[in-house]
């Protein structure tokens, strides 16, 4: 693991062959023992775990004091292992074929589900991540593990407009989510003229202040390679890839 994280966090290696390229060259004196690359990379997938403890402590227990813990950014962005085009042969255990509207893009992998505090002026701050099958709603993920976190405002985009339900959460958590203006289907023309600037200016104000998790991801991507791994051949080597490079992204945001 120490090997690993340094690698990525210090010499921007991702792959496993490259870490342990740089270990076997320059890191002997330090670890003696360090086994062939098959034994390395099988020590690795089994360490998915440990990993994934790594990251969450660091985004548990050294939370910025400038964070608004009143205020959350939604988003989310796939983990791509292959192209939507192609047959997928890897982890399709926990991974599936899903739909990025950002990028306009089909593909097999996984998709990262980020709740991250905001901080003015600053990346904002994981408070958690769910990782799910690409195919997996943000809207549903949102429901199941994080609709009922009280005294909050949350920025979102427009797949969490569900009025009905963040009508109940408001009455029983004390909780907002703010969107862009959704269109409604089959509505006048003079009705949406008249609204056009009052929901332009909403929208576009809910947009700027949910725009920088949208920077943290891009960081995260230059950081760590994240978004593509094609050359994983196991659902043990794309957990680790999920999580370990999560680990080194966010020891670095913290430390």
């Amino acid at each position: 693991m120490t090997v690993y994280l340094f690698c990525v966090q210090k010499e921007q290696r991702f792959k496993v062959s490259q870490i342990y390229d740089f270990a076997d060259q320059n890191l002997r004196s330090w670890f003696p023992a360090l086994p062939s690359y098959q034994a390395f990379n099988n020590r690795l997938n089994r360490l998915s775990e440990a990993f994934k403890s790594v990251a969450a402590h660091s985004l548990s227990n050294f939370i910025p004091s400038e964070c608004d813990t009143d205020v959350s950014l939604l988003d989310s962005m796939p983990i791509i292992t292959c192209s939507g085009k192609r047959k997928a042969k890897v982890a399709l255990d926990i991974a599936d074929k899903g739909y990025c509207s950002t990028k306009s893009l089909y593909y097999y992998g996984l998709k990262l589900h980020a709740l991250a505090f905001f901080r003015p002026k600053r990346l904002p701050f994981p408070e958690r991540i769910v990782i799910t099958p690409a195919s997996e709603s943000d809207l549903n993920v949102f429901r199941q593990d994080w609709g009922n976190i009280p005294n909050r405002t949350f920025f979102g985009d427009k797949i969490f407009h569900d009025a009905a339900f963040f009508e109940d959460m408001g009455a029983n958590v004390n909780a907002t989510m703010l969107t862009p203006v959704k269109g409604v289907k089959d509505q006048h023309d003079i009705v949406k003229q008249r609204d056009k600037a009052a929901n332009y200016l909403f929208s576009t104000a809910v947009s700027t202040v949910r725009q920088p998790i949208e920077a943290l991801f891009n960081w995260l991507i230059e950081k760590t390679d994240f978004q593509r791994d094609s050359k994983v051949s196991s659902t043990k080597g794309l957990l680790v890839h999920v999580f370990g490079k999560i680990a080194a992204a966010f020891i670095n945001l913290v430390f």
